[in-house]
Formats: C-alpha cells, structure tokens, sequence
C-alpha cells in the first residue's frame, strides 16, 4: 500500500487512530518528561493513554499497543515501541513498529491512521531514511486503512 506523505501536525490530521512513536514502556511514563508526539498528546490529550499503557507492561522492540485517545478526537491511539533502552532507533525497530501498528489498525477496522515518522525524533534515524523503512514495510501490507505519515511542519 502506498501511504500518503504530508507535511504538518500528527494531532491535527482527520483520521480515526494516530501512532506514538514510544519507547519500551520499562521506565515508568511519569518519570520521563515527554517529547515530540508524547509531549504533544499529554498536553492537548491528558495523560489518560499514558496511565492506560502503563498497565500493559514492557513492550517488545517494535511492538505496538493500542490505547483510548484521553480529550483526544480519535478512536484510540497506537503506541510503538520505535527506539531501544539507548534511545536508539533501528531499521527493524522502525519497520516492525509499523507492521504491528497496522496489524492492530486492521483487527480493530479503523478506516485511517496518521503515522509521525518513527525512529526520526528521539531515536536519532535519519528522517529521509526512516521515511523510506516506513514506506518500504507498508508497501509489504495489505489493508484497506488510508495511511498518512506526517512529516512534522509548522
């Protein structure tokens, strides 16, 4: 599937779920200051997801949890386990990310979803690069959600 690359805010897009590039969920969220798309969505959504994704423990690297959106306008929120304990990104970290994201997108029949570009942020990838693993792992996936990854612009 080819996804739609737009140039803009994750939180303002008109989809029914948004993706947080996250980390493994071992250090307990209250002791991280959020940044990025997490300190976005604890700002504008509360810390609801935070306190729900807690409870599911530590995420495999590249794994994905959904969670309710908190004051958020969306279905839910998927949460991917984009970077390592060094907050390092990795090619598979990143394309596993969006395969288990989209897995949970499907199961759940949610029509769209709104990807920030995994890995470019606090796990240091190169954006063009991890751009590139992200549309390469959705080239491989079948499904009938519109896909949009959202190059962050003011």
């Amino acid at each position: 599937m080819k996804p739609e690359v737009v140039e803009g805010d994750l939180l303002d897009q008109d989809v029914d779920v948004i993706v947080n590039a996250w980390n493994r969920n071992i250090i307990p969220w209250w002791l991280l200051l959020p940044q990025g798309v997490s300190g976005a969505i604890k700002r504008r959504g509360g810390i609801g997801p935070f306190v729900e994704l807690s409870r599911h423990g530590p995420i495999p690297l590249g794994g994905a949890v959904s969670t309710g959106p908190g004051r958020l306008p969306y279905k839910a929120i998927v949460h991917v386990a984009g970077i390592d304990m060094l907050w390092m990104a990795s090619r598979r970290s990143i394309r596993d990310s969006v395969v288990n994201a989209m897995r949970l997108v499907d199961e759940a029949g949610y029509s769209s979803v709104a990807f920030p570009i995994i890995g470019a942020g606090s796990g240091s990838y190169d954006t063009n690069k991890a751009l590139s693993v992200m549309e390469e792992a959705l080239d491989g996936i079948a499904t009938n959600a519109r896909v949009v990854i959202v190059r962050y612009g003011k």
